[in-house]
């Protein structure tokens, strides 16, 4: 509070205007706290002016003025002095929010990352390896194994007269017979499973002698000579058997004969995978001498190969 002296306030008085009488301010100072976590700050005083009864003392709005200063500085000074006594290792709480979320947008980014190269390595993976087995696959096709049919020997040939299993006579024929033929395969980087369908001797459509190929497995350029046994007893000839038959049981005339069977490989290049198979079916034109028995016949030009 500034006080006035006597003559100020007559000099005053006698130099303003008549005016009517105000009543004096009184200034009440209340103490405003701030704490920050229990702890007390430095007091400011807020000016409040009140109206007296006799009216209002010169001045008054300038050293209201001062005093709202002195209270807003003392505000901010004790503002500032909590600030200063956050400790130091303390962040503010969206700071920190805002970096715990940098660091979960990084994980979700490496994961969907480590997620796409998986993902790119496994289907290049499958690209690459599907290339490779068409270019195997397509290496090896034209790798067909190469069949000669070399000859076939009758052993053996019966006729005789007899019934079939329901009872009706007819002729009956048996024979043995041995038939060779050289396999060949062709692959430079695989081998070969082979297989074959029973080889079948036929006569007027009536199969009188058939064999079975006993599987065997041929290495990469190799080749090997095969003999099979074709045999057949006891088959019924019904009616086609009339101008075979004689009083020794031996053909008199030349027997047209028919042999077919078909020769399965099968290769396993990259394993299961890739497994190229190849068929050859092999039809042969043969006539039966009776007077070149245990002769061996050569077929090298009576076989179609397809």
């Amino acid at each position: 509070m500034h006080a006035k002296t006597d003559s100020e306030v007559t000099s005053l008085d006698a130099s303003s205007p008549t005016r009517s009488p105000r009543r004096p301010a009184y200034f009440v100072q209340s103490p405003s706290r701030d704490s920050h976590d229990g702890e007390k700050t430095t007091a400011s005083f807020h000016s409040t002016p009140v109206l007296s009864p006799m009216g209002s003392p010169p001045h008054s709005h300038s050293s209201l003025g001062r005093h709202s200063r002195q209270s807003s500085s003392s505000r901010f000074s004790g503002s500032r002095k909590i600030n200063n006594n956050r400790k130091p290792h303390q962040k503010p709480i969206d700071v920190i929010d805002e970096e715990d979320l940098l660091l979960q947008n990084e994980d979700h980014h490496r994961t969907l990352s480590r997620r796409y190269y998986f993902l790119a390595f496994v289907l290049g993976f499958f690209v690459l390896f599907s290339f490779f087995s068409l270019i195997l696959w397509g290496a090896s096709r034209p790798m067909k194994p190469e069949i000669i049919v070399k000859s076939i020997k009758f052993d053996h040939v019966q006729i005789q007269a007899g019934s079939d299993a329901t009872g009706v006579a007819t002729d009956m024929i048996s024979m043995n017979s041995t038939l060779k033929f050289t396999y060949r395969n062709t692959g430079t980087f695989f081998g070969v499973h082979v297989t074959s369908t029973p080889l079948d001797l036929t006569y007027s459509e009536i199969v009188i002698a058939s064999g079975n190929l006993k599987t065997f497995y041929q290495s990469r350029k190799s080749q090997k000579l095969v003999a099979v046994a074709v045999m057949g007893t006891r088959i019924p000839l019904y009616g086609s058997g009339a101008s075979l038959s004689s009083s020794t049981g031996m053909p008199t005339v030349p027997v047209p004969l028919k042999l077919s069977f078909v020769i399965r490989s099968r290769a396993y290049v990259l394993g299961k995978l890739v497994k190229p198979k190849y068929y050859k079916n092999i039809e042969c034109s043969i006539t039966l001498d009776p007077k070149k028995l245990n002769v061996p016949l050569s077929l090298k030009n009576s076989c179609t190969y397809d």
